[in-house]
């Protein structure tokens, strides 16, 4: 089915395929891969290829090498150089300070176990509701604690999170743009409401950045101006519009793609353990074969 008639946007068509070297591509990966290179192709626009691989603890070199081979193995092709996040460490520190000067980022020591049991607290009082459809957002313990108390934990070397002040963070965006909005493809002009979601943490005390604040960083660097996300992510979207506000990026536009799942019904996921491209190919399955899987035939 051909996606021309769908798009709407400015200048050339940039789409990328992101994913993080902390596992072997499933079928869902390629689906994702192919879907967002045929709407660069038949666009005559480019295709980019990224590694996300920020988190230290679970990217291997291996897996990159891995993900690398299956892309080449299902026929993409992609433009060169490779974005690899590990080497923009210093775009992502410089741009979170920008935040910082904007009074938006405070630090947070709270535990998950401890914000679960102020959750808790707070919900208890059936005049306060912080849940969102994602489930309970953080209640702003750490925002409204003295900032000499703050620094004084800081100084004692305690971990802490990097969380967005996000209702300073709307109000400032408001100021910058009239509204906070995106174009998706299929469903038309939305409003973004990146309040849901509470303070969300934009990096950690030993990581200048997290998957929001680095994405939209990348995407703003490699002129992405067509991101193709599955429906599981179509939610972020709200935060990472505030995002490009607030660092006066240009905002994209989206479309968002199905889910694949088993024939068991589960989500294709590298926690779900499902089957890997790898495993596939070395079991001799074809090309067509496994579009076949995917439903792209």
């Amino acid at each position: 089915m051909s996606m021309q008639n769908k798009i709407v946007t400015q200048g050339p068509i940039v789409t990328r395929f992101a994913p993080s070297p902390s596992g072997y591509l499933h079928l869902g990966h390629a689906y994702s891969a192919w879907f967002a290179e045929r709407i660069a192709k038949e666009a005559e626009g480019k295709f980019l290829l990224r590694i996300e691989n920020i988190d230290n603890n679970r990217c291997r070199p291996e897996y990159e090498e891995a993900i690398l081979t299956d892309l080449t193995w299902l026929g993409l092709k992609w433009e060169k150089p490779i974005r690899r996040q590990s080497d923009h460490m210093a775009e992502y520190a410089f741009e979170l300070a920008k935040l910082k000067d904007m009074g938006l980022i405070y630090p947070c020591f709270c535990t998950r176990k401890e914000i679960r049991r102020e959750v808790e607290r707070i919900n208890a009082a059936p005049h306060e509701d912080i849940k969102d459809k994602r489930g309970p957002i953080y209640p702003g313990t750490c925002r409204i604690i003295n900032l000499d108390a703050l620094e004084h934990k800081i100084s004692l070397g305690h971990p802490y999170a990097l969380r967005l002040n996000m209702k300073k963070a709307v109000r400032l965006a408001l100021q910058k743009r009239k509204n906070l909005c995106w174009i998706d493809q299929d469903a038309g002009l939305q409003s973004a409401t990146p309040e849901i979601f509470g303070d969300v943490v934009l990096a950690r005390k030993d990581e200048p950045t997290s998957y929001h604040l680095s994405v939209v960083i990348d995407d703003a660097a490699q002129r992405v101006n067509f991101i193709t996300r599955g429906e599981d992510l179509r939610d972020v979207t709200h935060i990472h519009c505030l995002l490009q506000a607030l660092l006066d990026f240009e905002s994209p536009n989206y479309r968002f793609h199905r889910v694949l799942v088993d024939k068991a019904g589960k989500r294709f996921a590298k926690r779900n353990k499902s089957t890997t491209l790898k495993k596939l190919r070395e079991d001799g399955k074809t090309l067509a074969e496994i579009r076949k899987m995917i439903g792209l035939l």
